[in-house]
Order: structure tokens, then sequence, then C-alpha cells
């Protein structure tokens, strides 16, 4: 069965970063009154290539759902089709639309709301930016319930740090929400932090257990409780390359952290 398409109109694109030729897109359904989904989900562009072909991209939403709009955060990819499709103005100016389908998948949120540790490289900020926008939204009630919410970004070059000082400002308003941007390849004018996102992970899980009076690594699950049941009072969510992933995955590991306590999605 065919998947029904929307007409995603381009309302605003912004260049983030030169040096990665990273874009920011708004996008609006001018058909539809709403557009609604679950922060961390995706949309599939489709569009035909030269020869005809139909390409499809799974893009995460960079942005929590807000009236018929939605946005993407996409970085230019030498030799891929649907990457330079957006990117290149003689392809898609402002005015301009691509055709949608969606909202898909499950990397969301668990709920109730728990601490929580955001990890993302790259362009895997797009869904922390969802969540964080529906966590922290600017008219509307805080839904993070007052529960520790960090966001630990890395990426290689200062230049790469996207929607920065969208984060900070959150940081800043909100005392339970930690922004936590870090460098593998940082020159000498950042006074930020350096070094993989696995680390700080590490020295976050190492402070709270301490902070709690709690066992740093953490007691096995009783295996009589039925999968669906469990429920944990911390949660990662990690999106970025399946090296970053996998290494974060093998960190919390180490400390006893369930697997169902580690939502990931890669987008390699």
């Amino acid at each position: 069965m065919a998947r029904e398409t929307y007409t995603a109109r381009l309302d605003k694109k912004v260049c983030i970063s030169e040096s990665a030729q990273c874009y920011h897109f708004e996008f609006v359904l001018d058909e539809l009154e709403s557009f609604p989904f679950t922060s961390g989900q995706f949309v599939s562009a489709v569009a035909p290539d030269a020869n005809g072909k139909m390409q499809t991209r799974a893009y995460s939403i960079a942005s929590a759902a807000k009236e018929n709009r939605f946005d993407l955060c996409v970085n230019r990819v030498e030799g891929g089709f649907f990457s330079n499709h957006l990117a290149d103005l003689s392809d898609l100016t402002v005015g301009n639309s691509i055709q949608i389908h969606g909202p898909h998948g499950h990397f969301v949120l668990q709920e109730p709301v728990t601490d929580s540790i955001l990890i993302a490289t790259g362009t895997g900020i797009a869904p922390m930016r969802g969540y964080a926008q529906w966590l922290f939204p600017e008219n509307g009630p805080d839904r993070s319930n007052g529960k520790e919410i960090w966001l630990v970004y890395g990426t290689r070059h200062e230049t790469e740090v996207y929607y920065q000082d969208e984060f900070e400002a959150l940081a800043a308003k909100h005392p339970n929400f930690h922004y936590l941007a870090t460098l593998s390849r940082a020159g000498e004018s950042w006074t930020g932090l350096r070094g993989y996102v696995q680390d700080h992970v590490a020295r976050i899980v190492e402070e709270r257990a301490g902070r709690l009076g709690l066992p740093l690594v953490q007691p096995e699950v009783d295996p009589a409780i039925p999968k669906a049941e469990l429920k944990f009072d911390i949660y990662s969510y990690i999106c970025g390359l399946n090296n970053m992933v996998s290494g974060v995955r093998d960190k919390l590991a180490g400390y006893g952290w369930h697997r169902k306590q580690i939502v990931f999605e890669r987008y390699d």
C-alpha cells in the first residue's frame, strides 16, 4: 500500500555551519491544519533523481510539534542525492517544496519523564532539539517535572557546534537542563569541554550516583519482571554515527545499565 505523502513548503533556510555545510530548514504543510508527531520521530523525504528513480531519505525532525510545521537539520554529503537536493539553492529555494511522508519512528522519550542523558554528535542533535523544545516549551508548561536533563553534544571543531545559542539560553533559563558541548579537535581558543562524549557521560553517571548515594554499578534487574513492565529512574538517548553510539552503549553497560535504559538511533 502506497504511503500518503504531503507537500512540505520551505519557509526558511539557514546555513548554520559553513565548514560542515550544515543547513537548518523550516517547512510548512499548507494542506494540513496540524502535523502531530512525537519529538524524536522522523519524516521520509521522497523525490525522483536525474534518472527518474524515486529516492527516499529519512531525516529526524529537529523540532517539537507546532501547528503544521517541522524543522530539519541536514549536512551536505558529497555525492548524496538528497542532501544536495536540499542544500542547493538552484534545486530548492525558499518557497519551493518537497514531498514527505510520516511521521515515523520510536526514538522518543520514555514517559513519565525521568532524569535523562541526551547524547548526540553531528546532525544527531536534531531529535535532541525536538526533545528540548517539548520538555521546555517557550509558551507552555514545563514538562520536565523537575528531572535533571543533560545534553552532551560532541563534534570536532567549534564551527560545527549546531544550535549552541539556543541550548545555552535554555540552560540559563532552566537550572535542571545542563548543556555540555565537547570538541575532539578543539583549537586553543576553545574554553569549553574537550574529548569524546562517552567520557563526559561517564562523569555524569558517576557524579549522579555519588550525589544520590547510589551504587555506581547498578544491580542486575530481576529477570522475573516482564520487559514491558521495566521502569528506570534514568534513561539515555543516543543519536549519531555507529562508533559513537556503540562507545556510549558499552560505557553505560559497564555501569550495569539495562539495555532498555539505553535508547538509541544510528544514521550510518
